[in-house]
């Protein structure tokens, strides 16, 4: 196989990895929490950002082969997070005059991942330097 073929099945791989894990956490946060606010959305990008942080700081200090940057970034977190779906659960809640909720999932979201992305890229400084 050569190595472009190689690339494409790391992201093919990686991506139904991703969109399998995307459907049972947010099945489960649904089970749990309701559909009443896309808990699901906002539970997977969070998780999903922490995880992006935390490969951004083992890409950059420690770099992966290329194969398995595509496998897990651009295949597993690109198909685990959901950012179109984020917006379309914001554009519901809008038409649904749910204006307050549609608000505190943008406000959450932003703010939760962002910060998420921040402590994943932590956690990886602390484990990398601590070995």
């Amino acid at each position: 196989m050569n190595a472009a073929a190689m690339n494409v099945f790391a992201v093919a791989i990686g991506g139904a990895t991703g969109a399998v894990a995307r459907y049972w956490l947010t099945s489960a946060l649904y089970k749990q929490f309701g559909s009443g606010f896309p808990y699901g959305t906002l539970g997977v990008n969070v998780l999903g950002s922490v995880l992006m942080g935390a490969l951004f700081v083992f890409v950059v200090e420690r770099p992966l082969p290329e194969v398995w940057r595509l496998t897990l970034a651009v295949g597993l977190l690109g198909a685990f997070t959901t950012f179109s779906t984020f917006s379309l659960d914001t554009l519901i809640l809008i038409e649904e005059g749910e204006l307050m909720r549609a608000l505190m999932n943008v406000a959450l979201s932003v703010s939760l991942c962002l910060l998420a992305v921040f402590a994943g890229a932590a956690i990886a400084r602390m484990a990398l330097h601590s070995v």
